[in-house]
C-alpha cells in the first residue's frame, strides 16, 4: 500500500495548484502567461517607445527599433525632471501628513468611545464617494482664500498637499486593525504610566505595520497619480506635477510621441520602486486583512 503524502507540494494551494504536470498544470501555466502578457504589454510598449528613435502610435513593438536615449534627454529638455521634483515633494510631504493625520483618527475611532462616532466614520466614508470633478471648483475657491486666515495657497505646495491630508480609505484600514488589538495588552501598558502618544507609539503602532504598509503604498500611489488637484492648485507651468506635465507634452505639435514616451517612463519610476519596496508589506496587510475574525 502506497504511504499518502503528509507533507504539502511545494506549490499546492487552495485553488489545488499541483507542481505534477499534467493537463490542469498546464493549463494554469497557459492562463498565467496570458494574463502575465495582458498586464506586461503596456509596459513593455512603453519602455520600446521611450528607447525607439521612431516609435509608431499605429502599431505595438515590444522591442525598441534603433535604440537611442534621445527621447530622455530631450524629455529633460522640456523641464521634465523640474516636475518630477515637485511631484516627488508633493507626494513625501503629502504622503507623510496623510499617514499622521489617518493614524491619529484611526486610533481615536478605534480605542476610543464618544458620542458621533458612527457620524465620524460615516463623513470619512462620503469622501471617498465624492469625485474630484464634484468638488473641483468649491476646492479651487477654498485654496485661493482659505477660511479664517485668508490665505491663498494656489501655486504652492501646500495648495495640493493640505487636501490630501486625510484619506477615508486609510482611517477605516488602520481603524478596523486597531479595533482587533486585545484591551489587555492596552490596560497592561496603562498599568504602566503610559500616556496616550506613547500608547500609540509604542505600543498600537508596531501591531499596525501590515496596515500601515498597504496604507503607504496605495497613498504614495494615489497621491502620485493626482491630476486634477495639482492642475487646479497650480498658478504658473512651473508649478505643474509630471503627470500634468505629460498631457502638457502629448498636446505639444512640437514633441514626438517618443519623449512622451520617455516622460511616462520617468513619471513611473517612483511608483514602481515603492511597490517593490514594501511588496512584502502589502501582501502581508492584505493578507491580514481578508483572514480577519
Amino acid at each position: 500500500r502506497r504511504q499518502a503524502r503528509t507533507t504539502p507540494a511545494r506549490f499546492d494551494t487552495a485553488l489545488g495548484w499541483s507542481d505534477r504536470p499534467g493537463l490542469a498544470w498546464a493549463l494554469r501555466i497557459l492562463l498565467c502567461a496570458i494574463a502575465l502578457g495582458i498586464f506586461a504589454a503596456p509596459f513593455l510598449t512603453i519602455f520600446s517607445g521611450a528607447l525607439s528613435t521612431r516609435p509608431s502610435g499605429s502599431s505595438l513593438s515590444f522591442l525598441p527599433h534603433d535604440t537611442t536615449l534621445a527621447n530622455l534627454r530631450l524629455a529633460g529638455e522640456r523641464g521634465i525632471w523640474d516636475y518630477f521634483t515637485n511631484s516627488l515633494v508633493i507626494a513625501g510631504g503629502g504622503l507623510l501628513l496623510q499617514l499622521v493625520v489617518c493614524t491619529l483618527a484611526a486610533y481615536a475611532l478605534a480605542r476610543h468611545r464618544f458620542r458621533g462616532q458612527a457620524l465620524v466614520l460615516t463623513l470619512f466614508m462620503l469622501t471617498m464617494m465624492l469625485p474630484e470633478e464634484v468638488i473641483a471648483i468649491p476646492l479651487s475657491l477654498v485654496l485661493g482664500h482659505v477660511p479664517v486666515v485668508g490665505l491663498d495657497l494656489k501655486g504652492t505646495v501646500w495648495g495640493v498637499i493640505l487636501p490630501l491630508g486625510a484619506w477615508g480609505f486609510s482611517v477605516m484600514l488602520l481603524t478596523e486593525f486597531m479595533k482587533d488589538i486585545p484591551d489587555e495588552i492596552e490596560e497592561a501598558a496603562r498599568l504602566d504610566g503610559v500616556g496616550e502618544l506613547r500608547m500609540l507609539w509604542q505600543v498600537v503602532l508596531p501591531l499596525c505595520k501590515p496596515a500601515l504598509g498597504v496604507a503607504g503604498v496605495l497613498g504614495f500611489i494615489m497621491i502620485w497619480d493626482q491630476y486634477l488637484l495639482p492642475l487646479i492648485a497650480a498658478k504658473d507651468p512651473t508649478d505643474y506635477t509630471v503627470t500634468v506635465a505629460l498631457s502638457i507634452l502629448r498636446t505639444d505639435p512640437e514633441v514626438g510621441s517618443g519623449i512622451v514616451l520617455a516622460g511616462a517612463v520617468i513619471a513611473l519610476v517612483p511608483s514602481l520602486v515603492v511597490y517593490l519596496l514594501l511588496q512584502r508589506s502589502l501582501v502581508t496587510g492584505i493578507a491580514a486583512g481578508a483572514t480577519k475574525g
